[in-house]
C-alpha cells in the first residue's frame, strides 16, 4: 500500500475494475483515503442499482430482480474486499479511524439490501414462481438462498419493526468493532518483555533472535514475546522459567480485560443486543437464530453432540494431568499450574514417545512445507500448479503472489501467501478472497492465506512447529475451496457455504501434512537437507492420541462458553462478564483451573467480531463429516488424482450452490458417522 495523501476523485484506482491480472487490486497504487472514497461510493452506486431494480415497471422475474441482484455492487464488493483484508493484515490508527465510521454505514446499507419491503415483494413474488419458471437447479437454489436470508434478516418486519432492527445492526456493526479493534491493542500491548536472555531458556536460536527483533521492531532493548490470538501460547511449551511462563500465561489470559481496552462489557453489551434482535425476528434466542440456517438445524443436536463429549474428554484430561504432575514434581513442582500445563506435556510426549515437537522445527522450513508440501499436495490431488508472480506486488513485502493453473494448464486464479507476524497484523490464521469466482460475472478467484508465524532474523530460514505446519494445510484447504469454485452466481462462491460445513474442506486438507509422500518431500532439515527420520514419523503417530484430551477440552469450553452467550434472553441478567464465564464454564461441566478455554470472553475474536457467534461449534461438527472422509480417501488409495478429481468436482467446485450434505453425500455415497471423530480424539475404541 503506497502512502495515503487525499486523492483526488479520478484518480482513485478502485473505482474502476483493475488492470491487472485476474483483477488483482492495485495496491501499489491504493492508499486508505481510495478505500474510503470507494466504499462510500459503492454503497452509493449500489443503492441507484437496486433503485432500478425496484423502480421497473416490469413484473419480478428471475432476471430483472434476483439476478440483477447478483450483477448489484461490483464496486462495493471490490472496495471492502480491500479494505477489510487490510483492517485484518494492516491496520492503524488511520485504519482504525475509517473503519469506525464506515461500520454503521454498511450495516444500514446491508439492512437496504435486506429489508427494502419493495425488493423483498419482488423476491418474494420470484420465489413463489421458481419452480415454474423453468430455472435451472442452481438458479432455483438463488432463489431460495435471497429469500431465506431476507426472511431471516427481518424483510417480514413491519415499519416500526424494521426501523428497530436496524438500530440494532447499526449498534452491533460498531459494537463488534470495537471488540476487534480493543483485542488488536490489547494484545500488542499484553507482549511479554523479558531483560535478559537467560530468562529465555528452552527457545531455540531462531526464536531468540525472533524475540530481540520483535523488541527491536518495537523500539525496545531486551527482547518481546509477542501473543498469538489462543489462550495458550506455543512458547510455554518450551520455556525452561517457570516464573515467565506464568507470566506468558497470565498476559494471555487476562487480554482485554481491564482498562481502556476492556472488553468484557463489550462483549456483554453484542450478546444483549443479539438476545434482543432474535426475539424481535421470532426466535427464543440468537442461537436459535443462527441453527435456523446452518446445517446442524436446531439447538437441540449442537446439544447432543456437545454433552456426549463432555464426559470422556474431562476424564482424558484428568487423567493427562496426574501424568503432568508427577513429571513436574521431578522438578521440584508442588502443585501443577495451567501455565505448566504444555512445558511438561512436551516432556511427557519425549518421554514416553521419543518425540520432541520443539526440535521438529529445523525439518520445517517455511518455504519448502509450502512449495514441497502444501503446493505439491494439491497437484498430486487436483492437478493444480503454483508459480510465482513477482512481478504482482501485494498489499505488503511480506505478501507473496503466485498464478494457479489447472490439470490442462487452463487459468484458475491468484493466490496470494502472508504468512508472517507483525503489528498491525490480527492474531490467528485465516483466509479470504479479494475476488470470487463467478461464470456470471466473468471472475476467477483471488485468494489470500494470512498465518501469524514469527518472523526469522535477517537471512535466516523461518522455520515452522509442527501445529503451524497443519495450520499452514488447514488454512490452504479452505483456499483450495476458493480456487476450485465453479459456479454461476457470486452467492455460492468458494467458502459461501453454512458456517458449520466451512471448515470441513480444510480440516480434511490437514490429512497430507503427514501422508508419507508428502511428508518425505518437504520435512527436510534445513541446513543437511536431511528427511526426518523414520522413527520420528512413526513416533509421531504413536503420540497421535497424547493430548487430545486437553485438546478437546479447552475447545469444548470455548464452543460452549459461546453457546452460553449466545443462548441468553433480553431478560437474562448478565452482571459481572466474568462471573457469567464462570458460572457458564461451571454449568457445562467444563470448569477446569488447569484447562481454561481456548478463547475466554475478552479475546474471542471468533464470535465476538467474526462470523462464528453461536456457531463455533461449527469445528467439531464439521470434523465429523472430515474424519469420515479422510477414511474415505484412505479406502480408496489415498493421494491420487481419481480421489481428488471427486471431490473436487462433486463438492468443492460446487460452493454454495448445492445443500452441503447432499454434496458430502455424492462424494462418501452415504450420511456421515462419527464413530471415525470419537476414534481420532480418544473418545471411543479404536
Amino acid at each position: 500500500m503506497s502512502a495515503d495523501p487525499a486523492p483526488a476523485v479520478s484518480s482513485n484506482p478502485l473505482l474502476s475494475e483493475s488492470p491487472l491480472p485476474y483483477g488483482l487490486p492495485p495496491f501499489a497504487d491504493t492508499t486508505l483515503e481510495h478505500c474510503r472514497e470507494a466504499v462510500l461510493a459503492g454503497m452509493a452506486e449500489q443503492r441507484a442499482e437496486l433503485g432500478a431494480i425496484t423502480g421497473s415497471a416490469e413484473p419480478p422475474t428471475f432476471e430483472n430482480t434476483v439476478e440483477a441482484l447478483e450483477r448489484s455492487g461490483a464496486l462495493l464488493r471490490r472496495a471492502e474486499a480491500v479494505f477489510g483484508n487490510l483492517s485484518s493484515s494492516l491496520s492503524s490508527p488511520r485504519l482504525r479511524e475509517i473503519e469506525r465510521e464506515l461500520a454503521p454505514l454498511e450495516a444500514a446499507h446491508a439492512d437496504a439490501l435486506r429489508l427494502d419491503p419493495v425488493l423483498f415483494a419482488r423476491v418474494d413474488a420470484v420465489h413463489e414462481a421458481r419452480h415454474a419458471s423453468g430455472l435451472d437447479p442452481e438458479a432455483v437454489r438463488l432463489v431460495e438462498r435471497h429469500h431465506l436470508d431476507r426472511v431471516l434478516a427481518g424483510a417480514r418486519l413491519d415499519d416500526a419493526g424494521r426501523a428497530r432492527l436496524s438500530e440494532m445492526n447499526r449498534e452491533l456493526s460498531e459494537l463488534s468493532t470495537q471488540f476487534g479493534q480493543n483485542l488488536q491493542l490489547a494484545t500488542e500491548a499484553a507482549a511479554v518483555r523479558v531483560a535478559d536472555a537467560a530468562e529465555l531458556d528452552g527457545l531455540g536460536e531462531e526464536e531468540v533472535a525472533a524475540a530481540a527483533r520483535a523488541a527491536a521492531d518495537r523500539g525496545l532493548d531486551g527482547y518481546v514475546l509477542p501473543l498469538l490470538l489462543p489462550t495458550g501460547q506455543p512458547v510455554l511449551a518450551k520455556l525452561r522459567d517457570r516464573e515467565l511462563r506464568r507470566r506468558v500465561f497470565e498476559a494471555s489470559v487476562t487480554r482485554a480485560s481491564s482498562g481502556e481496552h476492556d472488553n468484557g462489557p463489550v462483549a456483554a453489551r453484542i450478546a444483549r443486543v443479539r438476545a434482543e434482535r432474535a426475539r424481535l425476528l421470532g426466535f427464543a434466542t440468537h442461537a436459535d437464530l443462527v441453527l435456523a440456517d446452518q446445517t446442524a438445524g436446531s439447538t437441540a443436536a449442537v446439544d447432543a453432540m456437545l454433552s456426549s463429549m463432555v464426559g470422556p474428554s474431562t476424564a482424558n484430561a484428568r487423567a493427562e494431568a496426574e501424568v503432568l504432575a508427577e513429571a513436574a514434581a521431578r522438578d521440584g513442582v508442588d502443585e501443577l499450574a495451567p501455565w505448566d500445563w504444555a512445558f511438561y506435556s512436551e516432556r511427557v510426549r519425549a518421554e514416553r514417545y521419543a518425540v520432541d515437537t520443539a526440535a521438529l522445527r529445523p525439518w520445517f522450513e517455511l518455504d519448502r512445507v509450502l512449495v514441497d508440501g502444501v503446493f505439491r499436495a494439491a497437484e498430486l490431488l487436483y492437478g493444480f500448479r503454483f508459480s510465482p508472480r513477482p512481478d504482482l506486488a501485494g498489499y505488503h513485502p511480506d505478501v507473496r503472489v503466485w498464478e494457479v493453473s489447472g490439470p490442462d494448464g487452463e487459468a484458475v486464479g491468484l493466490y496470494l501467501g502472508d504468512f508472517t507476524a507483525r503489528e498491525g497484523k490480527r492474531g490467528g490464521a485465516w483466509m479470504s478472497s479479494f475476488v470470487t469466482q463467478s461464470r456470471l460475472l466473468g471472475t476467477r478467484p483471488v485468494v489470500v492465506n494470512n498465518l501469524n508465524v514469527a518472523r526469522a532474523p535477517e537471512g535466516r530460514p523461518t522455520l515452522l512447529t509442527l501445529d503451524e505446519v497443519d495450520t499452514l494445510f488447514h488454512e490452504f484447504g479452505h483456499a483450495l475451496h476458493g480456487l476450485s469454485s465453479a459456479v454461476t452466481y457470486p452467492r455460492f462462491a468458494g467458502t459461501a457455504v453454512p458456517r458449520d460445513f466451512v471448515e470441513f474442506p480444510s480440516q480434511v486438507n490437514e490429512m497430507w501434512a503427514l501422508w508419507p509422500e508428502v511428508l518425505s518431500a518437504y520435512a527436510r532439515h534445513v541446513e543437511t537437507g536431511e528427511p526426518l527420520p523414520p522413527a520420528v514419523v512413526e513416533a509421531l503417530d504413536d503420540a497421535r492420541l497424547w493430548g487430545e484430551g486437553f485438546a478437546t477440552l479447552e475447545y469444548l469450553a470455548a464452543t460452549l462458553l459461546d453457546q452460553a452467550w449466545h443462548r441468553i434472553t433480553p431478560e437474562t441478567e448478565i452482571g459481572d462478564p466474568a462471573e457469567f464465564e464462570r458460572r457458564a464454564l461451571a454449568d457445562a461441566g467444563v470448569a477446569d483451573d488447569l484447562v481454561p478455554p481456548r478463547y475466554r470472553t475478552t479475546y474471542f475474536q471468533h464470535v465476538f467480531a467474526g462470523g462464528y457467534a453461536a456457531g463455533y461449534y461449527s469445528y467439531i461438527w464439521s470434523e465429523v463429516l472430515d474424519a469420515d472422509t479422510v477414511e474415505w480417501f484412505r479406502e480408496n488409495g489415498g493421494l491420487r488424482r481419481e480421489n481428488g478429481d471427486v471431490f473436487r468436482e462433486r463438492l468443492l467446485s460446487r460452493g454454495g450452490s448445492v445443500d452441503p450434505l447432499e454434496a458430502f453425500r455424492a462424494v462418501r455415497g452415504r450420511d456421515a458417522d462419527p464413530a471415525p471423530l470419537l476414534r481420532r480424539r480418544g473418545l471411543a475404541p479404536a
